[in-house]
């Protein structure tokens, strides 16, 4: 079938990213629909600061309208508060709470992106959903798999492991093999206004990057000072509630200590968050659930590949192990810094993404 035959609803989040994507699709002859998705109450989740703020940035949907408009095709406001409470935020809050450290970019796009707004335009009559996603689809031997960006610095593979071949099928990357500079060029040459716009480095629902405060509000729970230990006990201070620590960070302890220490471990249920000098944070071997294989079903026996536990951060030799069913081990070649559980880890063979899940 022809693109001129095809409908396609893109995700249209404001940025310049999705703006240019859409114009591609319309200049391949795709038939457009804008669609931008309302998540969260800013009331519930920002400081007063942070709305005062957002007030003053935040034109999400007024910038994705604008560009709307001015392409000439239609455009709604796609309300999924409930969908995205379920399964971003609570399991967010609920990662915090366990002592892990969640990836909520990446439940988003396998619930909301590609899950909740694919179904609405399945609804509507679409036969794809597109999104400004720096990340190449590929289909060979009625496969589809997932490659990363053609400009690495760029490439948001990592975030995408979780899609499905079903996903995959209905799903279109414009920019997969695009620079931002080119983009930007485009958006410029075209005179959409958010051209410039600059690129978001927070999470969507922590503008002020404080995590801890955003859960107090989300939960209405507050999380008692405890103590930090040392991996024999000893009492090495008092820490602020254990919601409020990464592992493998070092500032903002509050401490001072003889050496250098880091948070290697949190303990909910004793509300302790374990220290360590940096090179005990190191270690060959993670397991992780809720596994996703793209490029082939689960492989029967142990494979290798190139793996990474960080978004940014360069691929490790490692040995992949089926242990059940969502499930594996993974051996690396060499020690990894800071593994920390709800992060993701990801498997690439070169520029295909393998599959990847849920560190535990």
């Amino acid at each position: 079938m022809e693109a001129d035959k095809k409908k396609v609803m893109i995700a249209m989040s404001g940025g310049v990213d999705s703006s240019v994507a859409c114009l591609l699709l319309l200049e391949q002859g795709y038939q457009c629909a804008g669609a931008t998705m309302h998540l969260f109450s800013k009331e519930k989740l920002f400081s007063c600061e942070a709305l005062c703020q957002s007030a003053k940035d935040d034109s999400t949907a007024k910038d994705a309208e604008a560009v709307a408009d001015r392409l000439g095709i239609p455009w709604q406001l796609c309300c999924l508060e409930k969908e995205f409470d379920e399964h971003v935020l609570a399991p967010f809050a609920a990662c915090y709470e366990a002592g892990g450290t969640p990836n909520p970019c990446v439940l988003c796009n396998q619930h909301l992106k590609f899950g909740a707004l694919i179904d609405q335009s399945i609804a509507m009559g679409c036969d794809f959903i597109a999104t400004g996603h720096y990340a190449r689809i590929e289909e060979k031997n009625g496969r589809f798999l997932l490659r990363k960006a053609a400009d690495l610095s760029k490439d948001q593979s990592y975030v995408l492991y979780t899609l499905t071949q079903q996903q995959l099928a209905h799903v279109l990357f414009p920019l997969g093999g695009m620079t931002k500079d080119e983009v930007r060029t485009i958006a410029l040459a075209h005179g959409f206004g958010n051209a410039n716009k600059k690129d978001s480095q927070d999470i969507c629902f922590v503008p002020d990057g404080d995590y801890a405060a955003t859960i107090t509000r989300y939960t209405g729970k507050q999380y008692p000072e405890g103590d930090f230990v040392d991996r024999t006990g000893t009492k090495l201070g008092r820490h602020k509630g254990f919601i409020r620590y990464t592992v493998g960070q070092r500032k903002g302890l509050g401490l001072s200590l003889n050496e250098p220490m880091y948070v290697c471990e949190k303990r909910p249920a004793t509300n302790e968050v374990v220290l360590c000098r940096n090179e005990e944070l190191f270690s060959s071997v993670l397991e992780a659930d809720h596994v996703n294989w793209i490029a082939f079903d689960p492989p029967e026996h142990p494979i290798k590949a190139a793996a990474k536990i960080r978004y940014n951060q360069v691929e490790s030799p490692a040995t992949i192990t089926v242990t059940g069913e969502g499930k594996v081990r993974v051996e690396f070649e060499e020690p990894q810094r800071a593994i920390a559980s709800g992060q993701s880890v990801v498997f690439y063979d070169g520029e295909y993404v393998l599959g990847g899940g849920m560190i535990v």
